[in-house]
C-alpha cells in the first residue's frame, strides 16, 4: 500500500521550498576532486560528460555546484577580489558604476589613439578589467552575502540603457542569465525556451544578448524574430540599436550604414580589447572587419530558412496565431543553428503564452519538449532547447527590494524597493486579491493566470467558453496539485506476473520507465483477489472499484496520428483499506505493439481485483480478456439488460461509443464527478467545507478543461476516466423494469331468451 501523506489544507499552499529556483547540490562531485581539478585550473568550460555537469566558469575553477530545472551547472570560485559597496551589509547592493564623463568622449577607437598617453595610461587598466568582467563575470556583495553575475548579466546590468534608464538587479535575472550561459555552455543545447510573466524584461535582456553576441562575433549573423514582422522590427529599432549606440567606445565596432538602421545593424570594424601592449597604436591586422549583422524578419514558417545564425533571439513565441506556427518555424530555424551534429548557434526564445488556440497549445508543446531531464539517445531534449519557467512572485514589479529579492508576503514593516518605494504588501498576496477579485469571471482570470503565472499550468490556462465542465472546479485542483510534491501522491512503475508466469499472481513494481501512475495499491489481503462463479473467474473486488478503458486495435500508425490507450482505475464509496470515490491508477500511453498494451490493462485489473468497462467498437481488448479465460472482469453494458444485448455483446461485454445515449452518459458522468469530487467544496455537501479534492493525475484534469463532445477521439483521458465512472455507477444506467399489462377479457351474454347467447 502505498504510503499517503495527509493533504495540506487550502490557506497553506504556499511552499517557497518548491518554488525555489534553484537548488544547491552538495555530494555530485568528492571534496578531493574538485579540490585537485581547482588547484590545476583544469575545469573545462562546457558539458562535463563523466559529471553531468556543465561548466560555466572561464577560469578553470569551479565552486558550487547549483541545478536549475534539471540541469547540473557549476559555478565559478568565489574570487578574493569580491566588490563591495558599502563595508554595511545593509548597504551592499548592485549599483551600476557611470563611465567618466573625460572616457565618455571617446567615441571610436580612433579617436582613442588620438588621445595623449596619459591619458591612455589613466584608464587601459579600467578598460581591460571590464573586458575580463564580460568574458568571465562579476561577483559584488549583495547584503552580505558573494553573489556571481555573468559576463551577460553584467553588460546588461552596467551597459545597457532600457526604457526606464538602468536595469535593476534581480534574483530571477541573475537565475536566468546562469542558465542562459549553461545553455551557450553546452554543446548538446539549442538555447532556451523562457516561459515568462509579462514585464519581465525579457525583450531588453536578450536585444543585450544580441548586441553582446554580435560586438565580439567575427562573419556571423544574429536574427530576430517576434509575433508580426512589426515587433520583430520595433524590437531591432527601439531596444537593439539604441543598445549598442550606448555601448561605450572600447566595446562597440565601427557600424557600416546609419546611427539608427531601420532592417540591418552591421558592424565592419571590431573593438579591439585594449590592453597595455596595444595601447599606443593599432596593428593593421586589428582593423579587419568583424562582418557581422544584426536583422529581423517578419514572421512565417520559414523565416530565416536556409541561413546560418549566430544567435537567433526568439520574442513573444507563445502568441504566433494561425496561419503562422512556432513548432513548424523551429523545425526550419533549428537547423540555422547547427551543421549536421554539430550545435553552432543558441536561441534564446522567451513569451508569455496566449490562450491555447491562439498560438499557445504550440508554445506549450515546444516547452513541454525542451525540459533538460527529457532527452534522446543522442543526449538533447526533443526541442533541443532546454525550458525555464520562474514564477511570477520572483520577478514582480513594485515586489522587489533593494537588494533584488522578492517579496513573497507581506511584510511586517514596509520594505523599501529596488525603485525606491517602499513595498507594504507581499506580491503572493497581491496576486490572491487579484485572483479573487476576478473568480466571478473566469475569461478575465485565467487571462490575468496567463500573463502573471506561479505555475506553469497557469501560464498555460486556456479560455473557458467552449469548456464542457466546471474549469473553476478543474483548475482549483490543478493549482492545488501545483503546491504539492506530487512525488509523495503517485508512483510510477509497472506490473508483472510473478515469475514471468501468466496467470498466476500479478506483482507490482515502482519503476521510473514504467507507464502506470498509481496513488494506491490494495494491502495483501485484497491484491490478486478473484471468486469463481459458475467454473468463470470473476474479480472479487467489484465492490470496491472499477476500471475504465478507452482501447485501440492497430499497433502501427503513421507518425504522430495514432491515439493513446488509456486506462483509469476509480474507487466506489467503501468501508474496506481504500480511499473513497478517488481516481487511483493513470495509464496514457501507446506501447509498442497493442498485444502489450493489452496484456497490462489484464495485469492491472487482476491486481486490484476489479471489473473493466471498456468501449466495444475496439473489440480486440475485449477478446484478450475472454481468450485468456478473464471475460467475468468484462463489464456488460449497464443500460441494457442481459436479454436485450446483442450476440457480440453477450460474448466479450463493454459499450459502443456510437450510441449518443451513451456519449451523453458518459459526458454527464464526468460532470457529476467534478462537481462532487473536484476542486473545494465551500459548502460541505460532499465532504468538509473548503476540503480540496483528490485528484492528482494532471493529464487527466487537462483532458478534462479540454473535453469536446463532438470531437471525443483526441480525449483518451476523458474517455477512460467516464468509462470508470460510468462503471462504478452502473446502477444508474440500469433500464427499469416495465411492469406488463395484462388485459383480462370477460366474455358477455345476451340472456334476453330462454338460453343465453354470446355477444360477438
Amino acid at each position: 500500500m502505498l504510503l499517503r501523506k495527509k493533504l495540506i489544507p487550502q490557506k497553506d499552499l504556499q511552499n517557497q521550498d518548491q518554488n525555489k529556483l534553484y537548488t544547491e547540490i552538495t555530494k555530485l562531485i568528492p571534496n578531493s576532486v574538485i579540490a585537485n581539478k581547482n588547484r590545476g585550473r583544469t575545469w573545462l568550460y562546457g558539458y562535463n560528460e563523466k559529471y553531468d555537469l556543465v561548466v560555466i566558469s572561464k577560469t578553470g575553477q569551479i565552486g558550487s555546484v547549483i541545478n536549475i530545472n534539471g540541469l547540473k551547472i557549476g559555478l565559478p570560485k568565489v574570487t578574493k577580489e569580491i566588490y563591495k559597496r558599502s563595508k554595511d551589509k545593509q548597504e551592499q547592493y548592485w549599483q551600476a558604476t557611470p563611465i567618466s564623463k573625460d572616457l565618455n568622449r571617446v567615441k571610436s577607437i580612433f579617436q582613442w589613439h588620438e588621445t595623449p598617453d596619459v591619458f591612455k595610461s589613466q584608464w587601459v587598466d579600467y578598460i581591460e578589467e571590464e573586458f575580463n568582467r564580460r568574458e568571465q563575470g562579476y561577483w559584488f556583495m549583495n547584503n552580505g552575502k558573494p553573489t556571481y553575475i555573468t559576463g551577460t548579466h553584467y553588460m546588461y546590468l552596467q551597459w545597457t540603457k532600457i526604457d526606464v534608464g538602468n536595469p535593476d538587479f534581480r534574483e530571477a535575472n541573475r537565475i536566468f542569465y546562469i542558465f542562459w550561459e549553461a545553455c551557450k555552455a553546452d554543446k548538446r543545447s539549442f538555447g532556451m525556451c523562457y516561459l515568462k510573466i509579462r514585464r519581465s524584461g525579457f525583450s531588453f535582456m536578450s536585444s543585450c544578448e544580441g548586441v553582446n553576441q554580435a560586438t565580439i562575433t567575427k562573419d556571423s549573423r544574429i536574427g530576430i524574430l517576434s509575433k508580426s514582422g512589426a515587433d520583430a522590427k520595433k524590437m531591432f529599432t527601439d531596444k537593439v540599436v539604441p543598445i549598442s549606440n550606448n555601448y561605450p567606445f572600447f566595446f562597440k565596432p565601427i557600424q557600416d550604414g546609419m546611427d539608427k538602421p531601420k532592417t540591418e545593424l552591421a558592424y565592419r570594424v571590431p573593438a579591439s580589447k585594449i590592453t597595455k601592449k596595444n595601447m599606443y597604436h593599432l596593428a593593421d591586422e586589428e582593423l579587419e572587419g568583424l562582418d557581422t549583422t544584426i536583422d529581423w524578419k517578419n514572421t512565417g514558417d520559414n523565416s530565416y530558412d536556409g541561413e546560418k545564425l549566430q544567435l537567433l533571439l526568439h520574442d513573444e513565441s507563445g502568441k504566433w496565431e494561425r496561419p503562422d506556427n512556432i513548432l513548424n518555424n523551429w523545425r526550419v530555424t533549428k537547423t540555422c543553428l547547427r551543421l549536421g551534429s554539430k550545435v553552432i548557434g543558441k536561441c534564446m526564445m522567451g513569451s508569455t503564452s496566449n490562450a491555447l488556440d491562439k498560438g499557445g497549445r504550440n508554445f506549450k508543446a515546444l516547452f513541454d519538449d525542451s525540459l533538460p531531464s527529457k532527452r534522446n539517445a543522442n543526449g538533447q531534449t526533443k526541442s533541443g532547447l532546454y525550458c525555464l519557467f520562474v514564477p511570477m512572485e520572483w520577478n514582480f514589479e513594485g515586489y522587489i527590494d533593494k537588494y533584488g529579492m522578492p517579496v513573497f508576503k507581506t511584510p511586517k514593516v514596509p520594505i523599501m524597493g529596488i525603485d525606491g518605494e517602499l513595498i507594504n504588501i507581499g506580491a503572493i498576496d497581491y496576486w490572491e486579491n487579484e485572483v479573487s477579485s476576478l473568480s466571478q469571471d473566469p475569461d478575465a482570470l485565467n487571462e490575468f493566470y496567463r500573463q502573471f503565472p506561479r505555475t506553469e499550468s497557469h501560464a498555460f490556462r486556456d479560455e473557458s467558453k467552449q469548456s464542457l465542465f466546471n474549469l473553476t472546479k478543474i483548475y482549483q485542483q490543478v493549482d492545488y496539485n501545483d503546491s504539492l510534491i506530487i512525488d509523495h501522491h503517485i508512483t510510477r512503475g509497472s506490473f508483472s506476473w510473478e515469475n514471468g508466469i501468466k496467470d498466476t499472481k500479478v506483482i507490482w513494481s515502482p519503476n521510473k520507465h514504467g507507464r502506470f501512475l498509481v496513488s494506491w495499491t490494495p494491502p495483501p489481503g485484497m491484491a490478486n483477489k478473484f471468486i469463481m462463479e459458475r467454473g468463470q473467474k470473476k474479480p472479487g473486488n467489484e465492490h470496491i472499484g472499477s476500471f475504465g478503458c478507452d482501447s485501440y486495435d492497430i499497433s502501427g500508425v503513421v507518425v504522430g496520428k495514432g491515439s493513446n490507450g488509456a486506462l483509469h482505475g476509480l474507487t466506489k464509496f467503501s468501508m474496506d483499506q481504500a480511499p473513497s470515490n478517488e481516481f487511483f491508477l493513470e495509464y496514457i500511453a501507446r506501447p509498442q505493439t497493442a498485444e502489450i498494451f493489452f496484456e497490462e490493462v489484464l495485469m492491472a485489473c487482476v491486481f486490484y481485483g476489479m471489473p473493466i468497462l471498456c468501449e466495444n467498437n475496439k473489440p480486440r481488448l475485449l477478446y484478450h480478456f475472454k481468450n485468456r479465460g478473464y471475460r467475468g472482469y468484462s463489464l456488460n453494458r449497464p443500460d441494457k439488460t442481459y436479454t436485450k444485448l446483442s450476440k457480440t455483446e453477450r460474448e466479450l461485454g463493454g459499450i459502443p461509443n456510437t450510441s449518443e445515449d451513451v456519449k451523453q452518459s458518459h459526458a454527464s458522468a464526468i460532470e457529476s464527478y467534478i462537481e462532487k469530487h473536484i476542486g473545494i467544496d465551500f459548502n460541505g455537501d460532499y465532504r468538509e467545507a473548503g476540503d480540496m479534492g483528490t485528484m492528482f493525475f494532471g493529464k487527466t484534469l487537462e483532458d478534462w478543461a479540454k473535453f469536446d463532445i463532438s470531437n471525443r477521439t483526441k480525449f483518451d483521458a476523458a474517455i477512460s476516466s467516464g468509462l470508470a465512472i460510468m462503471a462504478n455507477q452502473k446502477h444508474l444506467y440500469t433500464p427499469s423494469k416495465q411492469k406488463s399489462k395484462i388485459s383480462i377479457n370477460f366474455a358477455r351474454y345476451n340472456n334476453t331468451s330462454n338460453s343465453s347467447q354470446i355477444i360477438t
